[in-house]
């Protein structure tokens, strides 16, 4: 049975709902000895920012159990860079792409924002908010609701209308509802997450922090059920917003698991640094988990599992692996 792998981002249309996660690819080059990145859904860039940036003294990352830790630092080329080089060889390729930005303050992701609009190609704008907020003396913007919506909301304004914006969501909040809901009421057409957490490894050997930046972003399947937990809770209360769901993805079944959860398309991260193959694997192998649940249409699943509790278990499960072969999956009004 053919399924129809169809997922949006807003109003675009992509073939699939497998997307690199930004800063695990690049701009996508490094992945194209490995897999036809036209294939995948779309290349989430590693976060752009204005001017270029040499990142933060190494070693920047550590590998942890069931993860690994990075303080990279937003290291990149700038945006003139990007647009010159990265964006013209990923639309030579057929790829679509989806353009991470990072700024040290509003005026900054308003001016990636702009260039983007003038450039050609772009698919979505991933505004990550994680970033420090120098105007903020250093308060991170995902952290407060008030200086990520005005990140979003300079960014919507500038940013032609038909490129969607996402706005990246941080786990270390106390309440992310919250910060989801001011995003989309100041304007974004969607959300990513989850980013990572912010984490630390001290090596007994030599007693000192394993990074030289001491803390870093936790990632890889450590951090799975977190992210499922968030995603559940923003699905829940922002139904009709689309979730680019990520956090410890390494197989098909995990994609699906952050599906039901309510996420339309699923960026794949820390596993490509073991396998730069993974996201054409992980498309097949979610293909093959639809497939053998007898379900026709990737959209029939989308948030399903909020669908399934409030109906008392309305698809007959079949062994603990879902839906019977032959049963599509129906939404319940």
């Amino acid at each position: 049975m053919a399924v129809d792998l169809r997922a949006r981002l807003g109003h675009v249309e992509l073939p699939n709902p497998i997307l690199t996660a930004s800063g695990c690819a690049g701009a996508g080059r490094e992945l194209a000895q490995f897999l036809d990145v036209s294939k995948i859904g779309a290349v989430v860039t590693k976060s752009v920012m204005l001017a270029p940036r040499a990142g933060r003294p190494t070693p920047r990352m550590a590998e942890t159990p069931s993860g690994m830790l990075n303080s990279i630092g937003l290291q990149g080329p700038g945006i003139d860079a990007f647009l010159r080089r990265d964006l013209p060889w990923l639309l030579s390729r057929g790829a679509r792409a989806v353009v991470s930005i990072a700024g040290s303050t509003v005026a900054e992701y308003t001016e990636l924002a702009g260039r983007l609009s003038d450039a050609a190609g772009v698919t979505a704008i991933e505004v990550n908010i994680s970033c420090p907020n120098v105007e903020d003396r250093g308060q991170v913007f995902a952290c407060d609701a008030g200086p990520a919506a005005a990140v979003i909301e300079a960014v919507r304004g500038r940013a032609r209308y038909d490129i969607p914006v996402f706005a990246k969501l941080s786990p270390d909040v106390t309440d992310i509802v919250e910060i989801a809901k001011a995003c989309v009421a100041a304007g974004a057409d969607g959300l990513s997450m989850i980013n990572t957490l912010l984490g630390m490894v001290i090596d007994t050997d030599t007693m000192r922090p394993r990074l030289a930046g001491f803390t870093g972003g936790l990632s890889g399947p450590a951090i799975r059920p977190i992210a499922v937990r968030c995603i559940w809770q923003v699905r829940e209360a922002l139904p009709g917003v689309p979730i680019i769901g990520m956090g410890g993805v390494a197989s098909g079944r995990d994609a699906l698991e952050l599906i039901l959860a309510g996420a339309s398309t699923v960026s794949v991260g820390t596993i490509i640094f073991h396998d730069p193959a993974a996201c054409a694997r992980i498309l097949r192998e979610l293909e093959e988990e639809l497939t053998e649940r007898g379900i026709e249409r990737l959209a029939d699943v989308v948030g399903l599992a909020h669908q399934v509790r409030a109906s008392g278990g309305a698809v007959a499960p079949l062994g603990g692996h879902g839906l019977r072969p032959g049963v599509r999956a129906r939404r319940t009004q």
